[in-house]
C-alpha cells in the first residue's frame, strides 16, 4: 500500500494560499475578434467530427476496436481486481490485521503493508488451485462425458426407440408410426454425425492451429490481466481516492456528492450480487455432485457443473440447468424414467433450500426490484447483450431504477408533493397546496329500461297493497 502521508509537491506555480499564480493575458489574444475566430474554428471542427461520425462510422467503430483490442489485458485486469476485491477485504479484515496486529513491535504502516501481501499471496495460491482444479475436471470427467454422449448418440436413440415399444405396445399402429420416426431420425443423425466428423478430420489442423493461437492470445491477456490485477488490489485504495479527487474537482459540491454516493450505490449492488451468485452457485454445484452421486445418476459431474453455471441467472437459470440435464438422464436410460424424475425433484427441493435458505444468507444486498422488474430486465438485456445480458441484467436494471426513483422522489419533495408509492394509492388528484385529493367516486349512468322491466314495473305499482294484520 502507499503511504498517504507522503507531501504532494505542486507542479504548477502557486501563490502563498497555494492557487494557480495567473499569468498576466497576451493583448494580442484578448480581443474579440480572435475570440470570434476561435469560436468558428472550433465549430468548423465539431462539424467535421460530426460528419466523420456519421459518414464514416466504419473507420471510427475499427479504430474504437483496435484501442480495446490493446487494452483488453487492462480490462481483464480490472474486472479480476474488482471481482477479488469483496475477498481481499474479508482475508484482512477477518484474518489478516487482526493476526498482524498482535505483533507489537512493527510499526501500523509496517503491519498494514503485511496484512495485503498475506492477503495477496493467498489470492494468488487459490487461484492457482482453482485453475488447476478447473483443468483437471474438464480433461477427467467433462471432456471424456461429452465424448462418451456424442459416441453413443446412436445407442440413446435405440434405448428411446425401445422405450416407445413398451409403452405404445396396446397400440400397435401408433407405436408402429413412432418407431419408424425414430429409425429415420436416428439414421440421418447418424449420418449427420459421421459426415460431420470426416469434414471435421479433414480441417482439423487447421481449426486446431487457429483455435491454438486464439487460445495463446486470450491466455496472454488473461495473464497480463492478471498481473495488472494485482497491482490494482495492492492499491486499490489510493485508486479510488483519486477517481474521487478528480470528481469534487471538476463538478460542484452536490453533484460530486451525488456522484459519489450512485457510484457506492452501484458499487454495493454489483459486488454484492456478482460475488454472492457466484459463491451461491459453487454451493449449489457441490450439492448437486453430492446429491446425485448418492442418487447414482449418470454423468454426475457434467450435470452439477450445468446446474451449477446456469445458477448465476436469476430466475430461469435453475431451468436452464435442470431442463436439458433431465432430458439427458433420460436419454440414458428411458426404460426407467423414474431416475430423471427424481433428478427434477431433486432440483426443485435444491431450488428452494436456495432461494429460501442460502441465497438469503450469502447476498449482501438486495437489488430491491419484485418479480415482474427481474424479468423484465433478464428478457431486455439478454435479448440485447445474449447470455452475458442476462448474467449482468438485473444488476444494471437495479441501479437504473434506483436512480429514476431517487430522481422523482427529489422532484417531488422540491415540488412538496407526497414522494411514497403507497401515498398514490388513493391520490385522485394534487391540490395547489400539494395536499393529496381522493378519487372522485364514479358517477352511475342511468340505465334504459328495457320494454318488458316497464310493463312490469306499472303492474306492480298498480296492485292493491296488502293490508297489515294488527
Amino acid at each position: 500500500m502507499s503511504d498517504y502521508n507522503k507531501e504532494e509537491r505542486d507542479i504548477f506555480t502557486t501563490n502563498s494560499d497555494g492557487r494557480i499564480r495567473k499569468q498576466r493575458k497576451n493583448p494580442k489574444l484578448d480581443n474579440n475578434f480572435f475570440k470570434w475566430g476561435l469560436t468558428i474554428f472550433l465549430t468548423f471542427l465539431g462539424c467535421i467530427l460530426a460528419v466523420y461520425v456519421l459518414f464514416y462510422n466504419d473507420k471510427l467503430s475499427a479504430n474504437f476496436a483496435k484501442i480495446n483490442k490493446i487494452l483488453a489485458p487492462v480490462y481483464v485486469g480490472l474486472i479480476i481486481a474488482y471481482l477479488y476485491s469483496p475477498l481481499l477485504n474479508i482475508l484482512e479484515a477477518r484474518f489478516m490485521n487482526p493476526l498482524f496486529r498482535k505483533m507489537k513491535f512493527l510499526t501500523e504502516s509496517a503491519q498494514k503493508a503485511l496484512a495485503r501481501v498475506t492477503a495477496i499471496v493467498i489470492i494468488i495460491i487459490l487461484s492457482v488451485i482453482m485453475i488447476y482444479v478447473t483443468v483437471w475436471v474438464m480433461i477427467k470427467h467433462v471432456f471424456p462425458s461429452i465424448v462418451s454422449i456424442v459416441s453413443n448418440l446412436n445407442i440413446y436413440l435405440n434405448n428411446i426407440n425401445e422405450w416407445a415399444n413398451k409403452i405404445l405396445k396396446d397400440n400397435p399402429t401408433l407405436n408402429s408410426y413412432i418407431s419408424n420416426d425414430l429409425n429415420r431420425y436416428s439414421a440421418d443423425i447418424t449420418a449427420w454425425v459421421n459426415e460431420n466428423f470426416k469434414t471435421l478430420t479433414g480441417t482439423l489442423l487447421k481449426s486446431v492451429s487457429q483455435g491454438f493461437i486464439a487460445f495463446l492470445g486470450k491466455l496472454w491477456n488473461f495473464i497480463i490481466g492478471f498481473v495488472i490485477s494485482i497491482y490494482v488490489l495492492w492499491s486499490k485504495e489510493e485508486h479510488v481516492a483519486r477517481s474521487k479527487k478528480i470528481i469534487y474537482a471538476f463538478f460542484s459540491r452536490e453533484t460530486a456528492n451525488a456522484l459519489v454516493e450512485g457510484f457506492r450505490y452501484t458499487h454495493r449492488t454489483f459486488i454484492g450480487f456478482f460475488f454472492g451468485k457466484i459463491v451461491d452457485s459453487v454451493i449449489i454445484g457441490l450439492l448437486c455432485f453430492i446429491g446425485c452421486t448418492i442418487m447414482q445418476q449418470p454423468y454426475t459431474v457434467l450435470v452439477s457443473i450445468i446446474v451449477g453455471v446456469t445458477n448465476i441467472i436469476p430466475f430461469f437459470g435453475p431451468y436452464f440447468g435442470a431442463i436439458p440435464s433431465a432430458i439427458l438422464i433420460f436419454a440414458y436410460d428411458p426404460l426407467h424414467p423414474g431416475y430423471a424424475l427424481v433428478f427434477l425433484l431433486f432440483i426443485v427441493v435444491l431450488q428452494q433450500v436456495d432461494g429460501n435458505v442460502l441465497g438469503p444468507r450469502i447476498l449482501s444486498t438486495s437489488t430491491g426490484l419484485t418479480g415482474f422488474w427481474i424479468i423484465f430486465s433478464i428478457t431486455l438485456f439478454g435479448g440485447l447483450w445474449g447470455l452475458f445480458g442476462m448474467v449482468i441484467g438485473v444488476p444494471v436494471f437495479a441501479v437504473i431504477y434506483a436512480g429514476v426513483r431517487q430522481l422523482s422522489r427529489n422532484k417531488l419533495k422540491n415540488k412538496g408533493y407526497p414522494y411514497k408509492t403507497r401515498d398514490y394509492l388513493t391520490i385522485g388528484g394534487i391540490a395547489e397546496d400539494g395536499s393529496p385529493l381522493p378519487i372522485p367516486p364514479v358517477e352511475k349512468k342511468p340505465v334504459n329500461k328495457s320494454l318488458y322491466m316497464k310493463i312490469k314495473e306499472s303492474r306492480a305499482s298498480k296492485k292493491p297493497k296488502k293490508k297489515e294484520k294488527k
